[in-house]
């Protein structure tokens, strides 16, 4: 049987620098997550078949009144989506990019011993457009400039060394959100690193990194989902970000362990624990679902033990 752990959540800790939004926002999360066990966020993408413009065009309509003969929903797939699941593979992650944000939902990594070494180097890497986005999507890097925020990084170059090509790929710009300089280059560096050092006691060491754009409560009292776009593409600045950690022990079970920290200057002697929150937070805020996909992984009941480590 497996079973995962929320290791020594202290929530009291995180509200000193989360603040009232995931307080407030998310109050009541903390509780039943039986109710989320049929879904998942990496489950399959199912494949929906679309039809060629010439099997949409035999269509026919009658000629009074305009009546559609064949399936109106085949119809309507004549010229396409307006948009699918913007999920993409690269050389060293996963990422399920959002057009609106300009930049990632999450970013999705498998961390291990020999991918963390190798010959390659960061300053052999230069950030870039993904030009796989259209270009009304994606950030440009004339949008990051003079915009007082770094080019922070959801899966971090120094995750994959293995490859020069790995590294690269993670110096576009849909693998990156606007962050504060004093968290990207501080807290936020520690807790990356600190998931770099799990893949020396863990055989698999799996990590979904995100932005978070969590309401506050105004002077009116009212609760409002507000952030900064910088750019002339209104690249969206996060208000938060997250981290969800999956470990696999080497004599099986799974731990998890969740993270969100503000987009805000951090003192990084602050221990990363006192950011631990439930998963079911992140999950509620995020849209995301996390734990529901370990079930369809182990095919085993998951006993989930608050407190444990």
């Amino acid at each position: 049987m497996y079973q995962v752990f929320y290791s020594k959540w202290l929530i009291s800790g995180v509200s000193l620098t989360v603040g009232a939004a995931i307080g407030a926002s998310l109050k009541g999360d903390l509780t039943d997550s039986s109710e989320r066990l049929n879904h998942g966020l990496l489950s399959r993408v199912p494949v929906i078949p679309i039809p060629s413009v010439d099997a949409a065009t035999d269509l026919t309509t009658s000629q009074g009144g305009g009546q559609i003969v064949g399936s109106r929903s085949s119809a309507a797939m004549k010229y396409g989506f307006p948009s699918l699941a913007n999920i993409k593979s690269r050389e060293s992650y996963v990422t399920c990019y959002d057009p609106r944000t300009r930049t990632a939902a999450w970013v999705l990594e498998h961390l291990s011993p020999d991918g963390l070494a190798g010959p390659s180097d960061r300053k052999f890497s230069d950030f870039k457009e993904d030009d796989t986005i259209h270009m009304y999507h994606r950030a440009t890097i004339a949008d990051y400039r003079g915009s007082g925020f770094d080019r922070g990084h959801l899966a971090a170059a120094a995750n994959h060394k293995w490859s020069q090509k790995a590294m690269d790929d993670t110096f576009y710009l849909s693998n990156v959100s606007p962050q504060n300089p004093n968290l990207n280059q501080n807290a936020w560096n520690n807790l990356e690193k600190y998931c770099r050092s799990l893949s020396k006691n863990y055989m698999n060491v799996f990590v979904c990194t995100g932005p978070l754009y969590l309401p506050r409560e105004e002077n009116d009292g009212k609760m409002y989902v507000k952030y900064q776009v910088i750019g002339r593409n209104h690249v969206a600045v996060p208000t938060h970000f997250f981290k969800v950690i999956i470990l696999e022990k080497q004599r099986g079970g799974v731990e998890l362990r969740s993270y969100v920290m503000p987009n805000a200057p951090v003192d990084p002697k602050i221990p990363l624990e006192r950011f631990l929150v439930p998963i079911e937070s992140i999950e509620r805020a995020s849209g995301l679902l996390f734990v529901p996909n370990i079930m369809k992984r182990t095919n085993s009941l998951l006993a989930i033990t608050a407190g444990g480590k």
